[in-house]
C-alpha cells in the first residue's frame, strides 16, 4: 500500500466508523502516549530497564503502527501530503547530509 492509499484508508474509517476525526491537538497527545508506549519496549528490551508484568503486552511492530496510524491521521488533519513530506525530508538528507558523516 502506498502512503497515498493508506491516508485515504485511514480518512475513509476515520469518516465513516470513526464518526470523525479526535481534534488535531488530542491526536498529538495520542501520538505522544504511542511513542511513550514504544520507548517503554525499547527500554525494557534493549535498555537497562527490566520489565514489569504487563509492561511488554504489545509488540514493537504493534506500536509502530498506531504511530503511523495517528501520523495518518494528523497529516490528513493539516491537508499535508506524507508522499511529498516523505520524498522532500529524503532530498534534503541527500543533498544537505551527502558528507555530513564523512571522515
Amino acid at each position: 500500500m502506498s502512503i497515498e492509499e493508506a491516508q485515504k484508508k485511514v480518512d475513509e474509517w476515520i469518516r465513516s466508523t470513526g464518526k470523525g476525526y479526535f481534534s488535531e491537538l488530542t491526536n498529538l497527545a495520542v501520538l505522544t502516549e504511542e511513542v511513550g508506549e514504544l520507548a517503554r519496549i525499547f527500554a525494557r528490551t534493549y535498555g537497562n530497564q527490566v520489565a514489569k508484568p504487563g509492561d511488554m503486552r504489545h509488540s514493537i511492530s504493534e506500536e509502530l503502527g498506531d504511530i503511523l496510524w495517528v501520523t495518518l491521521c494528523l497529516a490528513n488533519q493539516t491537508g499535508t501530503d506524507l508522499t511529498k513530506a516523505l520524498t522532500d525530508g529524503l532530498q534534503k538528507r541527500l543533498t544537505r547530509d551527502a558528507h555530513r558523516f564523512d571522515q
